[in-house]
C-alpha cells in the first residue's frame, strides 16, 4: 500500500480556504482517483496549515488514477482555495 501525502507549507502571506478544500477540492480529487482512503488535516501548529493523505493499494493504482481525465480539473482547481504552492510525498505505508 502507499500513501500519497500533499502538504500545504505556511508562510506569510500564504492563504488557505479548509471549507472549500473539505466540501470541493478533496471529493473532486477523490472522485477522479480512487483512493482507498481520504484524510485531511487542518494545521493547529507546525509548518503546514493543512495536508490531504490518501492511500492506494499500489503505485501502479495511483498512476491509474493520476491517468484520469478529471487530473486537469483537480490541479486547475488549486487556485480556487489557497495561493500555497503544495508539496507532495508518495511513500509505502509499514504496518508497526
Amino acid at each position: 500500500m502507499i500513501r500519497v501525502s500533499v502538504f500545504y507549507p505556511s508562510s506569510e502571506g500564504s492563504t488557505f480556504d479548509h471549507a472549500y478544500y473539505k466540501a470541493t477540492h478533496v471529493p473532486l480529487a477523490m472522485k477522479a482517483w480512487s483512493p482507498t482512503s481520504t484524510q485531511i488535516d487542518v494545521g493547529i501548529n507546525g509548518p503546514y496549515v493543512a495536508a490531504v493523505h490518501m492511500t492506494f493499494d499500489s503505485m501502479d493504482t495511483f498512476q491509474a488514477g493520476m491517468g484520469s481525465p478529471l487530473t486537469g480539473d483537480v490541479m486547475a482547481d488549486v487556485a480556487n482555495y489557497t495561493n500555497i504552492t503544495p508539496v507532495m510525498q508518495i511513500a509505502e505505508v509499514i504496518e508497526a
